[in-house]
């Protein structure tokens, strides 16, 4: 893998940089993370030439959506001074010469592309449960809105937190139990809003594989955000999701490919796997793969990075980071050589199908 490897959504004419930056970890998934520290994440990637970020509304109940825009706003914000030749410091604000650190180009927003979601609306509740989330968040909470008016809201209300005109990809966010309303509501209302060219791509964004599955049936999409449902350990897209996104020439975009940590530190005690303790099997099974890891002198954080990106239909993976030195080892971690036998050893391990395509 090569970091200035791109590639398309859909036949979108949207192309997106294979390692990409989720933002859940920006807002404090699991421990607390500052503003400034949010920044130099954000630079950090930016630094590394590369430029497809992921948020939500639901990520900190807005925390992520604020602090990545913080940095891209600003950004485009110099492109047009570059351009209109602008030298007035307060201009600018005294937010850029805090958080914006990464080399400014020319281009401003053509430089990064950009996904958030709709079908959750933020709403005051001071006494919210902080659930995976730091203790340091805003007294709001989400609510569940699929409707149409109430994606467009959502979706102006985005806007607003990011302080930019556009985002590039929508996704309906997690409509578990809500597909019929998902489908009549906010499925309408991002098919309108790429038609008039408001948005380049539409999608949804699942921790599941079989409801994505049926959206690839009944509707027109461009891409998935499939969160750990293809990874390293876990295959469940493999069999119909997969073919049908390769069939349909919808992208798939793999959130999680840490599987929420386990893939990240190993099968140690109290690993997390899913957003829970890892069960037990799964633990032995990540023990299994590191031993094959040891053997060929491969990190297990690299082929979990570029596992998923062996299959056709996969555009991209988002890792989270919470420091500028987490950034750093995943580009590492994409770019490392991993030989062709540890592939060959892992399935005759019976630890990948054979239908799992693998880096040449």
């Amino acid at each position: 893998m090569r970091k200035d490897d791109r590639a398309e959504i859909g036949r979108t004419g949207l192309w997106v940089s294979r390692l990409g930056l989720g933002g859940a970890p920006l807002a404090g998934l699991y421990q607390g993370v500052s503003d400034e520290q949010a920044a130099r994440v954000v630079n950090t990637y930016l630094g590394h030439g590369l430029g497809f970020f992921d948020t939500a509304p639901l990520y900190g109940s807005g925390v992520s959506e604020t602090r990545l825009g913080t940095v891209l706003s600003a950004r485009v914000g110099d492109a047009r001074l570059a351009r209109d030749g602008g030298t007035d410091g307060a201009a600018r604000g005294d937010v850029r010469e805090t958080f914006v650190t990464a080399p400014v180009r020319t281009d401003g927003r053509a430089s990064f592309v950009l996904a958030t979601k709709v079908g959750r609306l933020l709403v005051p509740n001071p006494s919210r449960d902080q659930d995976v989330w730091s203790d340091d968040l805003p007294p709001v909470g989400p609510v569940f809105d699929y409707s149409y008016d109430g994606t467009l809201r959502s979706l102006e209300e985005s806007l607003g937190r990011l302080g930019l005109d556009r985002v590039d990809i929508l996704h309906i966010h997690d409509p578990d139990n809500h597909y019929d309303e998902a489908m009549k509501g906010s499925y309408r209302a991002l098919l309108r809003l790429r038609d008039e060219g408001v948005i380049r791509a539409v999608g949804v964004g699942m921790n599941q594989a079989k409801m994505l599955a049926r959206f690839a049936v009944e509707g027109d999409f461009d891409c998935f955000l499939c969160a750990g449902r293809y990874t390293l350990v876990d295959h469940t897209a493999l069999k119909r999701l997969l073919p049908l996104c390769e069939e349909r020439n919808i992208s798939l975009i793999i959130g999680g490919p840490y599987n929420s940590g386990i893939l990240a530190q190993g099968a140690v005690e109290g690993a997390k796997f899913d957003y829970r303790k890892a069960p037990p099997h799964i633990v032995e099974k990540v023990r299994r793969v590191e031993e094959v890891c040891t053997r060929h002198g491969t990190p297990l954080k690299a082929a979990a990075l570029q596992f998923p990106l062996a299959h056709p239909a996969v555009a991209a993976v988002i890792p989270g980071a919470r420091s500028p030195e987490e950034v750093d080892e995943n580009m590492r971690m994409f770019e490392f050589e991993i030989p062709a036998d540890f592939w060959t050893e892992l399935r005759d391990e019976g630890l990948i199908p054979d239908a799992a395509p693998t880096p040449a």
